[in-house]
């Protein structure tokens, strides 16, 4: 099988630090190629991994341009979506796109009339209501959790071919660091994720708290302090900068409570595997939870607010917290001990593993296929 992987403009697969949807591709794409599929993956230059082929408009990512405004940035993924479509026009061996590209993907993907697609949606569907209310009949979806799923538009439920659980190669890595006291709540900070209920929660315990992870793109507070104290900064009124500033800075007293900013690679992975437990205090229907299968993949408990994906995740009691309301979330950080560490990491490697998500996509590819197949649509075709 071939398959087109796009996984677009904005960060090198994988990335260097923080990238939700380009951390999950890297994670896939080589289970993929072991099993004979052959990827060519559309990104940016600067992506490393090990791919058979290549395809890019621009050699940097452009996450940074995200951040501008709409009239100035409107035309980074529709560059990049008009070589996915030129590279599909110019050749009949891809079987299938697997897109990962939000609204501009399905939205030009669906008028080509080539391979068959699979559209795997990461995100909040209720941000584009009118979109995903009329969704495009040609493409097949997948969300990455039922309770996402759940909450879509009847178009998008009708599409979809079901549900494909986010995955980590820590579950494969064997890594193991000694247990720290500290808790941690890692990804980009701002207020969906909570930080600064946990940040409450752990100088009302006296516990020491991790806070990891980039606000708006900044990633140390050098760039964030540049930033706050000036007014004229395009990202000086973001609501992640405000949020940072007037939710957490607050609790952040050097000692008990710290912000480490963007920590990736190995560092990283050494501050998650060494805490007690990760915190997940999420004030919204979070539908992906990468990092809350990178702590039970690490041996690390996850404790966090019942809602979103985060119940079809954490087995309540056995791998981690479930709780309803932060009076409870604080009790349960308090009884973290409870948790067996190999517990998690039984299943991590039974249910997030790279392979277990590999084999899925397979599955829904082939379905994926069969399905174009039904409606007329050719197996393999260069568009117009």
């Amino acid at each position: 099988m071939n398959v087109l992987m796009n996984a677009g403009p904005w960060l090198p697969v994988p990335p260097s630090d923080y990238g939700g949807i380009e951390n999950i591709v890297a994670t896939l794409i080589p289970p993929l190629r072991e099993r004979g599929v052959r990827v060519v993956l559309a990104s940016v230059g600067t992506s490393t991994i090990e791919v058979d082929e290549l395809v890019s408009v621009f050699d940097e990512g452009q996450f940074t341009h995200l951040q501008k405004p709409y009239n100035q940035v409107m035309g980074v993924a529709h560059a990049h979506q008009a070589r996915v479509v030129a590279e599909l026009a110019r050749r009949d061996d891809i079987d299938l796109v697997h897109d990962h590209l939000e609204v501009v993907g399905p939205a030009v993907l669906s008028a080509l009339g080539g391979p068959p697609v699979l559209h795997t949606l990461h995100w909040d569907l209720r941000k584009h209501a009118a979109f995903y209310g009329d969704f495009p009949r040609s493409i097949a979806v997948n969300g990455v959790s039922e309770s996402q799923l759940r909450r879509a538009p009847a178009a998008l439920r009708a599409a979809s071919l079901g549900a494909v659980h986010l995955a980590t190669p820590l579950a494969d890595s064997g890594l193991r660091a000694e247990r720290g006291d500290h808790l941690v709540v890692l990804g980009r900070v701002c207020g969906l994720k909570g930080q600064h209920i946990a940040a409450r929660i752990c100088q009302k315990l006296g516990l020491p708290l991790v806070l990891a992870g980039p606000v708006s793109g900044l990633n140390n507070a050098a760039e964030l302090e540049a930033v706050v104290q000036d007014p004229d900064h395009p990202l000086n009124g973001h609501p992640d900068v405000r949020y940072h500033v007037d939710q957490v800075a607050p609790y952040l007293d050097g000692d008990l409570v710290t912000w480490a900013g963007s920590v990736g690679g190995e560092a990283r992975d050494r501050l998650y595997a060494s805490a007690r437990a990760a915190l997940f205090p999420i004030q919204w229907d979070e539908p992906g939870g990468t990092a809350v299968v990178e702590a039970l993949a690490l041996g690390v408990p996850p404790i966090g607010l019942r809602r979103g994906v985060l119940p079809e995740i954490i087995d309540h009691g056995r791998t981690g917290f479930l709780a309803d309301t932060e009076e409870e979330l604080a009790e349960f950080v308090l009884r973290v001990d409870e948790i067996d560490p190999e517990e998690c990491r039984r299943e991590a490697r039974a249910r997030f593993s790279p392979a277990v998500m590999a084999d899925r996509y397979l599955e829904l590819y082939e379905r994926a296929i069969a399905g174009s197949r039904g409606r007329g649509r050719p197996r393999s075709a260069p568009a117009p």
